[in-house]
């Protein structure tokens, strides 16, 4: 839509629709959305209602500024901090090795659907560690029903995408309840553990005048986290290992950066580390460079706070104002040959600030974006070492609701590599 409105009215940033029931202002160049993205005085969150009803009202979009501070704070160090992304990385690895030979000898497989249950089972241990497979397996499957009705209009009638959602999120919140409701009488029982997960962080976090999270609160940050931190990272590692397939250059250059990572490690050392990750520049760039091509998240919402002039244009107050990340990482001006998927891109042109926003920018940055990097990271490692992926329909048709995906989940096989002699 917004290309077109470009096409039409020239390369301005901004323009006047009608979206998701209200006036809108969609901005569409770097230098205007870092503008909008950084000013949360003019702009807060604005999220359309179908969004906040279902992701909660208590959840980060739907929260003030103040609240948003206390929550951020609490939790960014346990999802993102040096430490905890050291702990973490032990798991996400043991996961990724298992769960790919397990896929080698499966045979057909819905890649996507795979790889969304082993990030979705990744990010349920951060957040609540000893969940059974019956939960996960409960909780993964509402998620996608959940989805499908974040950016559907409100029609609350059965056979509509938001009527399932919402049933979706009654169900995502009576199990979550339970899991709340246990993990309290256990704490009463036996005390605080010595170690904790997020859901612990959480019923122990207070403000400075004592107050808790309240089990709302804490069940809305549980499904804002659980959903964000599984659907995107999901999708990027689909992706990119389609684009890799695509592009033999770019494989064989990311496979070549990680054997040379696994050659200079001491004859002792079997696991990854946080200093080898920081080493993977090519496939750092390789995942910086599909976030850009793929765009899992179109858009960011926010709201004009009261009326405010910029660029020239009047927003008046209460309009939406929607920061339209797949304009600016598609286009031509800051991105040479958009189209084109090249990581080696980033050798040329750096990204500047308000060019590469998959994650958005400012205090509304994702709160889990060095964890999902990661994720993906250690992933891609192994894959590249070991595997290949052979897609039975490889140009099937794409979809592009709620995310971009071939319409047959990336059915196809994992080949293990066969050992060098």
């Amino acid at each position: 839509m917004t290309m077109e409105h470009q096409c039409r009215y020239g390369r301005i940033g901004l323009y006047k629709s009608f979206m998701f029931g209200s006036p809108s202002i969609l901005v569409t160049i770097p230098e205007l959305c870092k503008q909008v993205l950084m000013d949360d005085e003019r702009f807060p969150t604005g999220w359309p209602q179908t969004a906040v009803e279902l992701m909660g009202r208590k959840s980060f979009i739907g929260i003030s500024c103040e609240e948003h501070k206390r929550l951020r704070k609490l939790t960014s160090a346990p999802v993102n901090g040096h430490e905890a992304l050291s702990v973490y990385l032990q798991y996400i690895e043991q996961q990724v090795v298992s769960t790919l030979e397990k896929w080698s000898n499966m045979g057909e497989i819905e890649y996507l659907s795979q790889v969304r249950k082993l990030t979705f089972r990744i990010i349920m241990y951060i957040f609540l560690s000893e969940a059974s497979d019956d939960l996960m397996n409960a909780l993964e499957k509402e998620y996608s029903t959940l989805n499908y009705g974040v950016r559907a209009m409100q029609i609350n009638i059965p056979g509509f995408a938001y009527y399932k959602a919402l049933k979706a999120r009654k169900i995502l919140v009576r199990l979550l309840q339970s899991v709340v409701d246990e993990r309290r009488a256990r704490r009463e029982k036996c005390g605080p553990p010595a170690k904790k997960d997020m859901m612990d962080n959480l019923m122990d976090s207070e403000d400075e005048n004592g107050r808790k999270l309240t089990d709302e609160e804490i069940i809305d940050v549980l499904i804002m986290y659980l959903n964000a931190g599984h659907e995107s990272s999901g999708h990027i590692i689909m992706w990119i290992t389609v684009l890799l397939e695509q592009h033999p250059d770019v494989f064989q250059k990311a496979k070549a950066e990680q054997e040379e990572i696994v050659r200079n490690r001491p004859p002792t050392q079997k696991e990854m580390t946080l200093k080898e990750y920081r080493q993977m520049d090519y496939l750092n760039k390789v995942i910086d460079e599909a976030m850009r091509f793929i765009n899992i998240s179109l858009m960011v919402f926010r709201e004009a706070k009261t009326d405010v002039n910029i660029n020239g244009y009047l927003i008046p107050k209460g309009w939406k104002v929607q920061v339209w990340l797949r304009n600016v990482h598609k286009d031509p001006v800051v991105h040479p040959d958009s189209n084109k998927f090249d990581p080696s891109r980033w050798d040329k042109y750096p990204p500047k600030a308000g060019t590469l926003i998959p994650f958005g920018m400012g205090s509304r940055l994702c709160p889990g974006n060095d964890l999902a990097k990661l994720e993906i990271a250690v992933y891609m490692h192994h894959y590249l070492l070991n595997y290949r992926l052979q897609r039975v329909n490889p140009n099937c048709r794409i979809k592009n609701l709620p995310h971009r995906r071939p319409i047959d989940n990336c059915l196809g096989r994992i080949k293990k590599n066969s050992p060098r002699l």
